[in-house]
């Protein structure tokens, strides 16, 4: 197997090993050997204590706030706004995003580039998305009511107050997305025209 799979590919790099093997010109050494020297790096010691796993990464009180609370009682805080216009609840948004609990800041989700249902997510989750635009960054605290409420769900306790911090990085609509999962014709139809007499 090659790791090269395309001849031209493999022509351009033989035509160009020659050139790395040839002298530098006079001039060009020159400078070369007027570089200053860089230090060496520090080395690295060895740390061989074991990683617990799951790898929860804690999020600092003062990122578990937010400035101005809903009538829903969602918080939120828009960290960067965006442009354009909003996702409805029939839409899908495509976003970035991390989960941590309001209590501790224990991670217990992050995602990137995940398409999510506006309306298939905690109501907290889908009401906040529908106040973001396209490039905005936002973080929402959602109380248990807006969230899972009493019920556990895998590291989130019962009654856990949520956070998030969101980046909206597009939507589509259910239809765009229907449109985007058919498969593509290999050739567009030709019109249907009447025959010229």
């Amino acid at each position: 197997m090659s790791f090269f799979p395309h001849t031209p590919f493999r022509l351009a790099l033989a035509a160009s090993i020659p050139m790395l093997a040839a002298p530098l010109p006079a001039d060009a050494a020159a400078v070369r050997r007027q570089k200053p020297a860089t230090a060496a790096p520090a080395a690295v010691r060895a740390d061989n204590a074991i990683i617990p796993l799951p790898l929860n990464p804690v999020v600092p009180a003062g990122k578990r706030v937010c400035a101005t609370t809903a009538a829903s009682g969602l918080g939120s805080t828009m960290l960067r706004a965006g442009a354009g216009t909003r996702p409805g609840t029939g839409d899908v948004a495509l976003v970035n995003y991390i989960g941590y609990l309001a209590t501790t800041g224990a991670v217990f989700d992050q995602g990137m580039r995940s398409p999510l249902p506006v309306d298939g997510v905690i109501p907290g989750f889908s009401q906040g998305l529908q106040t973001m635009a396209r490039g905005g960054v936002a973080r929402f605290c959602i109380p248990a009511a807006l969230g899972y409420g009493a019920r556990a769900s895998g590291p989130i306790p019962a009654n856990a107050d949520l956070v998030f911090q969101v980046e909206l990085l597009d939507f589509k609509t259910a239809a765009e997305v229907e449109r985007m999962n058919q498969p593509q014709d290999a050739a567009p139809a030709a019109p249907d025209t009447p025959a010229k007499q």
